[in-house]
């Protein structure tokens, strides 16, 4: 029989889980280009997270889930080397519903274009522009995360974002949001 304080903890990871699974794996899959073994990262994170004191990770706890996924990802990375990079397929299983056909074609066009030019972008400015932009954290959070100060987080994200405003084709409906609050 769980206790309350058992029962208080379980519905805290579900909740986690609920919230930062599928990000995760996105997230993951990124360093090891491999769904599966993404899959396992994220595993491997909530596994940690069963095991971690509750009252000393709640109040940072993207940050700590991202930290430990980055960090068992990049060991994955560095000892398998996976060969397969991951399909779009499944990379869309984790995406939200899809706008209008003219609307999703805008934006894959767009996407298309903004994806080519962060291929070319140096890796800590591509990993802190996906952190902001497709994970939503704070630049405290990312900053958590990559081992960086809040400032210098800043400065890869402003050289990011400019290098891409730059690189951009000029056309109308062509915008590069700069995110929200530094927080």
């Amino acid at each position: 029989m769980q206790t309350h304080g058992e029962n208080s903890r379980a519905e805290w990871i579900r909740s986690a889980l609920e919230t930062y699974e599928s990000r995760l794996i996105v997230y993951a899959c990124r360093i090891t280009s491999d769904f599966d073994r993404a899959r396992d990262v994220v595993q491997d994170t909530f596994l940690k997270l069963c095991s971690a004191d509750h009252e000393q990770i709640e109040d940072h706890l993207a940050a700590w889930l991202y930290t430990v996924c980055r960090n068992r990802a990049l060991d994955v990375y560095k000892k398998e080397n996976p060969m397969n990079p991951v399909t779009e397929a499944e990379l869309e299983v984790f995406e939200n519903p899809a706008p209008s056909p003219s609307e999703a074609a805008q934006k894959r066009e767009t996407t298309s274009q903004i994806g080519h030019i962060l291929k070319s972008l140096p890796p800590r400015q591509r990993e802190v522009i996906h952190l902001k932009f497709q994970q939503n954290l704070s630049y405290r959070e990312i900053g958590e995360i990559t081992g960086n100060t809040v400032s210098y987080v800043g400065v890869l994200i402003h050289t990011a974002i400019k290098t891409i405003r730059e690189s951009l084709p000029k056309q109308p409906g062509i915008a590069v949001r700069t995110g929200g609050t530094q927080s």
